[in-house]
């Protein structure tokens, strides 16, 4: 049995290192080509500019509708050439207060629909292929309700499109409340690696990426040749995103072009949309991977879609080597053979350092300097790995289970300039998985004591971030929900369905 113990524990430790090293080489090729940057291959004269429409899908988005339909009113395009479509499927005030500011705006002379099917059938997806079936633009730029377009979002990216193969192009997100809280800190810092490094590596050098669901521009007729929308997952931009490559569309990333966007400020939304996430790329995994793998696309293209799909399941062997950590310490402490150091010490470092130095590249690229991110990293690392609970569920449920309702990530307007603009509560409720968050807290805070006693010194950094993370997330999800009051229209439901959009970042020890 303890044989077989450290077996599996090496076998887990291994296999992380293994999405680690592929981090790593992520961070090569982006160090590489950093240098390189998109550029458009042509521009289009004044006169010729194509038709766009700017898709703003929402789903009870009280707090943030008027605000993402007032920017999308400023955009700075030729007014006869540009369409805004407001799809609407809310079931609160949201429905009223949309409606009345498209009226308004199209009495002031702006081309704006307010869009409301009879059904709410694919979720966002159901509405994106509505709205593009009525929708006059060749080209299609699509805005979650938390996002704040530029006024010169649509002229950042169209000039793109003068590439007749380019089928999608990209803008980075920014925060719109980054310096919030530490939650907020901590997201910011997962997102910019995904926009900084993941996409520019993979993009830059001729692999496959995704649409994020929102800030995003599309050629009406990729989407349309890849299949168009479809509901079969919970994640629709990645899906979308694959068959449209698979079917020879190139995307283009231009982080150049930012759009700010608003962060999820508690614990319960944060984890509602990582769920999503997770789930929804092992979900395009199960549905695509295959097609991908026989596809007669370049070996490196296939390699990476296969770490890029399936890097959420990284999160179940993370539950696992929590599990293993206070067994595997006590048998190797009897064992009393050094030895196996040299294989777990350098797989540790695989998976861990290759953390570290991908968020401080990232951060320093973007922001200028390290330290700040230096004082963040432990908090990000702890807060990834406390996401294991829930992020490893949505993993085996995207992989094993068949369904696709969406989990709604609520928004509240804030921003780091003003708090948020009303109150957001969930229906009180414990769920089980927050009830297993904690008991991994304890496990590994037991875990960690047992490292001090012992004098395990190797083990206590890592032990640390393990308990640190499970009770921060485990501990702050339980007072949110004892806290959390119905508050009449501002009330969100957390098993709502949502319209968020979905990056896709890599698992945290990936």
């Amino acid at each position: 049995m303890e044989t077989l113990i450290i077996v599996v524990y090496l076998l887990t430790l291994g296999i992380l290192a293994l999405y680690g090293l592929h981090r790593s080489a992520l961070l090569w090729s982006y160090l590489r080509h950093r240098r390189e940057h998109a550029a458009p291959r042509d521009r289009f004269v004044e006169a010729e500019l194509p038709r766009v429409t700017v898709q703003l899908p929402m789903f009870n988005e009280l707090l943030v509708a008027e605000r993402v339909i007032e920017a999308a009113a400023r955009i700075d395009y030729p007014r006869d050439r540009l369409e805004i479509q407001v799809l609407d499927d809310s079931t609160d005030k949201t429905a009223s207060i949309a409606r009345a500011r498209c009226e308004a705006l199209r009495q002031d002379g702006l081309n704006i629909r307010y869009v409301r099917r009879a059904g709410r059938v694919g979720y966002k997806a159901g509405a994106l292929e509505h709205g593009l079936q009525s929708a006059e633009g060749d080209f299609v730029l699509v805005f979650d309700a938390d996002f704040v377009p530029p006024e010169s979002a649509v002229r950042d990216l169209i000039d793109f499109f003068t590439d007749p193969s380019v089928g999608m192009v990209q803008a980075r997100w920014a925060h719109l409340n980054r310096e919030h809280s530490l939650l907020t800190r901590c997201q910011a810092m997962l997102l910019d690696g995904h926009f900084v490094i993941e996409h520019a590596a993979r993009n830059r050098t001729g692999r496959f990426f995704n649409f994020n669901g929102t800030a995003g521009m599309w050629r009406r007729a990729a989407i349309e040749d890849a299949g168009g929308w479809e509901h079969d997952t919970v994640t629709e931009d990645m899906d979308l995103s694959y068959r449209a490559q698979l079917a020879g569309w190139a995307f283009v990333y231009a982080p150049q072009v930012s759009v700010p966007a608003e962060l999820p400020g508690d614990m319960s939304s944060f984890k509602s949309q990582q769920y999503r996430w997770a789930k929804g790329s092992i979900q395009t995994a199960r549905k695509l991977l295959g097609r991908i793998l026989q596809a007669p696309v370049p070996a490196k293209v296939k390699r990476e879609a296969f770490f890029h799909l399936t890097n959420n399941v990284a999160y179940v062997f993370l539950l696992l080597l929590a599990a293993l950590q206070l067994p595997n310490m006590l048998i190797r402490r009897r064992m009393e053979d050094p030895t196996l150091l040299l294989l777990d010490v350098p797989m540790f470092w695989a998976t861990c350092g290759s953390v570290a130095a991908f968020y401080l590249v990232a951060h320093r690229d973007l922001y200028g300097g390290n330290w700040q991110a230096v004082k963040r990293l432990p908090a990000m690392m702890a807060l990834g790995i406390g996401l294991a609970v829930n992020n490893g569920r949505a993993a085996i449920e995207g992989w094993f289970g068949r369904d696709v309702e969406f989990v709604r990530t609520p928004k509240s307007g804030a921003t780091d300039e003003q708090g948020a603009s009303g109150p957001i509560a969930y229906r009180g409720r414990q769920p089980w998985h927050n009830v297993l968050e904690l008991a991994f807290g304890l496990y590994c805070t037991a875990t960690l004591v047992v490292a001090i006693a012992t004098r395990s010194w190797a083990s206590v950094p890592f032990v640390t971030l393990f308990s640190a993370g499970f009770l921060y997330v485990g501990v702050t999800s339980l007072i949110e929900t004892r806290r959390s009051q119905p508050h009449g229209d501002a009330e969100v439901d957390a098993q709502a369905p949502s319209t968020h959009s979905s990056p896709s970042p890599q698992s945290m020890l990936s």
